[in-house]
């Protein structure tokens, strides 16, 4: 498969606006009674599910040294609206926004522990209907993570042991899912980053390849 063409800034785009293309609806274990997924106005569409809807990127996509964006919101439901699934290397996370009933943002797993146990976890007032923009930045030594212009994720990874809960696995190694919620999703893309450390800036230059 393709992949998409790099923009100026090197950001590639995983949603045309118009359709689920390079996108497959996940059906395995909780996403058996999945909602429907379908775009209207330019943006996905996850219905709730019982108690999971979600998507997987069939395209390319990087495993290391990247920044995904996307902006999402909740229209129906309280759990989490963007469950971010993305791979770190040869493991996979997931960033969890609005979990537990709404509040809970964080890294599912760090040392085993989900979002909501381990030291990743902050709380957020989520209103209904309202876009937030969601970055996640991967490195070998470091994690970041960004709501709007605020960070909630500074992760350093040396001694931690990451993994993914089961629930989430039919998403590996990129996807994004809602849980007993509807969400929507717009203006998806990741860019490769250069392959170095000490990055200072939010917005780094990207090297494509």
């Amino acid at each position: 498969m393709a992949p998409c063409k790099p923009d100026k800034d090197g950001w590639v785009s995983l949603f045309d606006g118009k359709s689920l293309k390079n996108w497959q609806v996940l059906k395995e274990f909780d996403f058996a009674s999945h909602g429907k997924v379908r775009v209207t106005e330019k943006a996905i569409v996850l219905e709730l599910g019982y108690p999971a809807t979600g998507i997987k990127w069939l395209g390319e996509f990087p495993k290391m040294d990247y920044e995904v964006s996307l902006e999402a919101r909740r229209t129906d439901g309280s759990d989490f609206f963007c469950g971010l699934t993305f791979p770190v290397g040869d493991k996979t996370l997931t960033l969890v926004c609005g979990g537990w009933g709404g509040q809970v943002t964080g890294l599912s797993c760090i040392d085993g522990e989900s979002a909501i146990e381990n030291d990743t976890c902050t709380f957020h007032e989520y209103k209904e209907k309202q876009w937030y923009r969601i970055r996640v930045r991967v490195r070998k030594e470091q994690i970041d993570a960004w709501l709007d212009d605020g960070q909630i994720v500074d992760l350093p990874l040396k001694a931690r042991e990451l993994s993914l809960r089961w629930e989430m696995e039919p998403a590996e190694p990129f996807g994004i899912c809602t849980w007993n919620t509807t969400g929507e999703l717009k203006n998806l893309r990741y860019r490769r980053l250069v392959k170095k450390s000490g990055l200072k800036s939010q917005e780094s230059s990207p090297q494509v390849e």
